[in-house]
């Protein structure tokens, strides 16, 4: 099928755009398959969503027929009665079956099960799959961001400290641009919301955290598709974080807010029926504060993806000078913003971290409060 040149053009803009997934012969498929144009355009935008066991990052058909990907495998590791490795590449994206010492295993909605020889997938009432599926250890993008991530955190500030060591604590090269971020944390982030006493205990966690998220939020908008902070588990991960050090370093009197939160203020027997209700609400604060922390990265970071693939996909349904100049005008555009939202959603999450380090590292002045009492 033939594409006029607008369209040629807006895909390879879209590609540079970071956020394009759409194979080049969306309508070809469409027309093989007898797809919708919209069903198709649905299903890419969930496959990119989700994680992967490859990098895949576009495809096209050529004139006999034959599928081609552009990508590259990523390793499979199972463990089925033993450890099972073997290259993604031999699901061919889902369209094939590997086997593996006589077992079949099929990659269906991203997800591996075990099958039969010929790859039949069975359902329950509510067409969920009920075949096996063996624990699956395999290294996907998501992973392979999250270690190159890693890596490049720890050459950079490596790097940064060497800088500080060789020049009496001035910064070249990179370490120019970074370390005004990193005095940030500090002085607008750390300092104000833990206190000048505490706040040095907490502070490789928030540029850890923060450096963390804002560079794999950066890597979403790249052309090489990944989704990371939009998953869901890798929030979760973040946030229990967050709440376990909130917890484990909490004072004695932020313990005491939670159990005793009316302190002396009046008597035993009048506090009983107010704590019957506000204890539980403490405690429920307590699972709350990191509830909200992984939801709000989670959701707005999958909202983001959600809406610029639905915008560089009514391209592809507009197919005319007026509507597809209009979605791509809006798609660069969101594009744009998501930058900011990429640092704004780090600084967020690292923002509440620190305000929940504070609560936990309270301490009541007793003694000072009770001598000055006293001199009054």
């Amino acid at each position: 099928m033939q594409k006029n040149t607008l369209t040629r053009f807006l895909l390879v803009v879209a590609l540079f755009l970071g956020q394009f997934t759409f194979a080049s012969d969306t309508e070809k498929e469409t027309e093989e398959h007898g797809k919708d144009l919209k069903t198709e355009i649905k299903e890419y935008i969930s496959h990119h969503l989700q994680d992967a066991h490859d990098f895949s990052l576009f495809s096209y058909t050529k004139e006999n027929g034959e599928h081609k990907y552009v990508g590259f495998p990523l390793p499979v590791i199972l463990w089925d009665n033993g450890l099972k490795v073997f290259s993604s590449s031999k699901f061919h994206h889902g369209e094939t079956l590997a086997e593996v010492d006589g077992n079949y295993y099929k990659l269906y909605h991203s997800k591996i099960y075990k099958t039969d020889a010929e790859g039949t997938i069975h359902y329950d009432e509510e067409h969920h799959a009920t075949n096996v599926k063996p624990l699956d250890f395999s290294i996907t993008k998501n992973v392979v961001m999250i270690i190159v991530t890693g890596l490049l955190m720890l050459w950079l500030f490596t790097s940064l400290a060497r800088s500080y060591a060789k020049n009496n604590g001035v910064p070249t090269g990179v370490g120019r641009f970074f370390e005004p971020i990193v005095l940030y944390v500090r002085d607008d982030i750390a300092r104000p919301n833990i206190g000048e006493k505490r706040y040095k205990k907490y502070m490789s966690f928030l540029l850890t955290i923060f450096f963390f998220i804002w560079f794999l939020n950066m890597f979403g908008l790249t052309p090489l598709g990944i989704n990371v902070t939009g998953n869901i588990a890798i929030t979760v991960s973040l946030a229990i974080m967050t709440f376990l050090i909130t917890n484990f370093t909490g004072t004695k009197d932020y313990w005491m807010h939670q159990f005793n939160p009316l302190g002396d203020t009046m008597p035993w027997y009048a506090k009983i029926p107010l704590y019957i209700i506000l204890i539980p609400i403490e405690i429920l604060g307590l699972f709350i504060k990191p509830f909200s922390l992984l939801i709000r990265l989670y959701a707005n970071m999958q909202a983001g993806h959600i809406v610029l693939m639905s915008l560089i996909g009514l391209m592809f349904i507009f197919k005319s000078w007026l509507g597809s100049p209009l979605s791509f005008g809006l798609a660069f555009a969101i594009s744009l913003i998501e930058v900011l939202v990429a640092l704004l959603q780090a600084y967020i999450f690292t923002m509440l971290s620190a305000l929940y380090f504070g609560f936990a590292s309270e301490e009541h002045e007793h003694d000072h409060e009770h001598e000055a009492e006293v001199a009054h």
